[in-house]
């Protein structure tokens, strides 16, 4: 992959990557391609294999950007994340903005998948993946939330509320009851802390849709 050899590279030179020009930023936007995303058809039950290749690999990218530099033990070096989080808000805005489009045409895409297979081929094991799928995709918007809040600039504060937005339908299908209640909860909560009119709007749009499903659900 180019961008961990570029990573790679740039690490044992003892500098620190810059994503604000070549060939760090020519890699970036090659992952997180968010025009290639749009221009998909719509999702089908057989696209499966790639779609779930293709978030490996964004999600592999991601952790790298945002590890970079991370000193490894029991526990997440928070100074080096904290740091890289800093320096490199515009890409972690754009990733995880990104990340959420395609974990909602995973998710659409899941639901394609197990909707046409048998009773007999909706195996435990399936089952099992889908509820991982389902928990995942939750812990995502968890994390995806609570950096909003803390001080991030409105334009990028935007990029990812907006992705929330737009996922919404999908969001209130896919996400357990449990796990929508917690994000609903969130949602609410850096709504009201947010002064960004646009960001608000964005996190309202998206808790009253999971709201309105977990209504449904009771």
């Amino acid at each position: 992959m180019p961008h961990r050899h570029y990573l790679d590279t740039v690490s044992k030179s003892g500098q620190r990557p810059d994503y604000t020009k070549p060939p760090a930023a020519d890699l970036f936007r090659r992952v997180f391609d968010v025009e290639q995303l749009a221009a998909l058809r719509p999702p089908e039950a057989g696209d499966m294999p790639w779609v779930l290749d293709w978030f490996d690999a964004v999600k592999e990218t991601y952790k790298r950007i945002m590890f970079f530099g991370a000193k490894p033990g029991p526990g997440p070096d928070l100074a080096a994340i904290g740091h890289n989080m800093e320096e490199y808000e515009d890409q972690y805005a754009a990733a995880m903005s990104f990340m959420l489009r395609l974990m909602a045409r995973e998710a659409t895409t899941v639901f394609l998948f197990m909707d046409q297979l048998t009773p007999e081929q909706r195996t435990p094991i399936r089952e099992a993946g889908l509820q991982r799928s389902r928990a995942g995709g939750a812990q995502m918007i968890e994390n995806a939330i609570p950096p909003v809040a803390a001080g991030m600039r409105p334009a990028n504060a935007r990029l990812i509320t907006a992705a929330l937005r737009d996922g919404r339908d999908v969001w209130a299908r896919f996400i357990l009851p449990d796990d929508r209640s917690r994000i609903i909860t969130l949602l609410v909560k850096v709504r009201d802390i947010v002064k960004d009119d646009e960001v608000r709007n964005n996190l309202a749009a998206a808790a009253d849709r999971l709201s309105a499903e977990d209504g449904h659900a009771k």
